[in-house]
């Protein structure tokens, strides 16, 4: 049976049991997170609140959610959910799927508000991606929780959405988020004055997922190499970038650890670079602590990659 006749018929059956429920059930509230994230961000507004619980949706496999299809397991899940907190900016691209599933679900959506870069990845992309920060169809580069400072902002929407969509819970979500967010501050400051010494550093990376934290920590990324992670660069793209290394003061070619690191081995091979792998924090233990100990070890590895441990 094709695909789109399997969706068409899971689609209509739990749409069909959606109808026949109440969103919460016994005074629980389940929240659906769209992938890792979003689901440690959430972890933290919710901790050690009572009858609330967090499902993360897409697998851990799956790093960012480039291209990403729902699967079955993925509709069970939403069906079952009271609200769904994505990061928005048109990271998932699934959403007018999800609204057809179940157009009652509160979305919550992290990145409102937030400014974003235009994302390089246009191309590579169909050209009517929705999203919903712009009225127009341009794409946007969302990886914006790796910058502290917007990812505190994301932190408050969720709080503010779960507390409109949970009003039982309100105070103790925004109670749980002034606490994360005072982390998250003391985060922020600890990077800036652990990375200050680099301010203007050079770096090459890999997939586009670091612009907003080089912003924020001032560093200058002078070329990204492969924009889509689960793809190759050409054998043009690595002389390019193996005669820019040579003709610049750049140290060091990051990698993530997601991923495979042989085009940059190949690089660091042929320039005499250093390969160093820096964290997106798409991957990791169900910990609420785990974004916080993902930074902290990317500060670790510029010191070291940057000539300052």
């Amino acid at each position: 049976m094709k695909k789109k006749t399997i969706w068409a018929l899971a689609t209509a059956l739990l749409a069909l049991l959606a109808t026949g429920c109440a969103a919460q059930t016994n005074g629980q509230t389940t929240i659906v997170t769209s992938f890792y994230p979003m689901y440690v961000l959430t972890l933290n507004v919710t901790d050690g609140i009572d009858g609330v619980t967090v499902q993360n949706m897409a697998e851990q496999n799956v790093g960012c959610l480039h291209d990403y299809q729902l699967q079955t397991r993925d509709m069970v899940t939403l069906e079952g959910a009271d609200a769904l907190v994505i990061n928005g900016g048109g990271m998932e691209q699934f959403m007018d799927k999800v609204l057809t599933l179940r157009a009652d679900l509160p979305v919550i959506d992290a990145s409102e508000g937030i400014a974003m870069f235009p994302s390089d990845e246009a191309h590579d992309h169909d050209a009517h991606a929705h999203d919903e920060h712009d009225e127009h169809d341009e794409l946007y580069n969302a990886h914006v929780w790796l910058d502290p400072s917007r990812a505190i902002k994301q932190v408050q929407n969720i709080a503010d959405g779960l507390a409109e969509a949970d009003p039982a819970h309100a105070a103790a979500y925004q109670e749980n988020a002034a606490g994360y967010i005072e982390r998250l501050t003391a985060l922020d400051d600890e990077l800036k004055t652990q990375l200050a010494p680099f301010a203007g550093a050079d770096i090459i990376t890999f997939h586009e997922a670091f612009p907003y934290f080089a912003e924020e920590f001032d560093l200058h990324i002078v070329k990204v190499v492969n924009r889509e992670p689960d793809s190759q660069p050409s054998a043009k793209e690595l002389a390019d970038t193996i005669r820019l290394i040579e003709s610049t003061d750049v140290k060091a070619v990051f990698a993530e650890p997601q991923y495979s690191t042989d085009a940059a081995q190949i690089i660091a091979q042929e320039s005499g670079a250093t390969v160093y792998l820096l964290d997106p924090a798409v991957t990791g233990e169900n910990d609420k602590d785990a974004y916080l100990r993902a930074m902290e070890q990317n500060m670790e590895v510029l010191k070291e990659a940057l000539g300052g441990a």
